[in-house]
């Protein structure tokens, strides 16, 4: 295996990487600032097959709200694509009294159109956060359905907890998605998203 060498002086300055099967090339960030909402409404399109969002420090203001993602095939005049999903999550306290992983019904969706939580209760005091990605597959195909995963951890307010959430589904259309949209159950948030496309 072959070292991979960044020419750049920062990593902050790298706009592409190389990996195992494509490059990673970075399309956009955005930072929420007491935002309602992070839209992605350029960018998706037919370049690639696959969009991976990053999630830094994705920081509830209202502490316990859940993070969650809409699809958009106009363009972000509506975010209410059907999706089909499954969610499951494993947490541990910091006291190491309380320990699980389990399906959470209640957070999957069955050919609806709301909003998808990818993570649970976000913590809002100034240390609390989460972060993690998700992957959208073939976003601009008129063929298929489009697949999302999800992968996610954050400091879940209710009890100090670290929640690893894994959600994956399909926007069951065959229309392009070509707009994405985060935000809380409710309240605003702080915190930086990242578009890259993998060629």
């Amino acid at each position: 295996m072959s070292l991979i060498k960044l020419n750049n002086r920062s990593i902050k300055d790298v706009t592409s990487l190389p990996f195992g099967v494509g490059t990673l090339v970075h399309i956009q960030s955005q930072t929420a600032s007491n935002s309602a909402s992070i839209s992605f409404t350029t960018g998706i399109n037919s370049t690639y097959k696959e969009y991976q969002f990053y999630f830094i420090d994705i920081h509830a203001r209202s502490s316990g709200e859940n993070f969650l993602f809409n699809m958009s095939t106009d363009s972000g005049s509506n975010y209410n694509v059907t999706k089909t999903t499954t969610y499951f999550r494993a947490f541990h306290n910091e006291t190491g009294t309380s320990t699980t992983l389990s399906y959470s019904t209640g957070a999957d969706l069955a050919q609806s159109t709301g909003y998808q939580e990818i993570m649970n209760g976000v913590g809002g005091a100034a240390d609390e956060s989460g972060a993690g990605s998700m992957t959208l597959f073939n976003p601009s195909s008129t063929t298929y359905v489009k697949h999302f995963i999800s992968d996610t951890n954050c400091y879940n307010q209710g009890g100090d907890y670290t929640y690893r959430t894994f959600v994956a589904g399909y926007g069951n259309t065959t229309s392009a998605i070509n707009a994405i949209r985060f935000q809380m159950s409710s309240g605003n948030f702080d915190g930086t998203i990242a578009m890259f496309g993998v060629l």
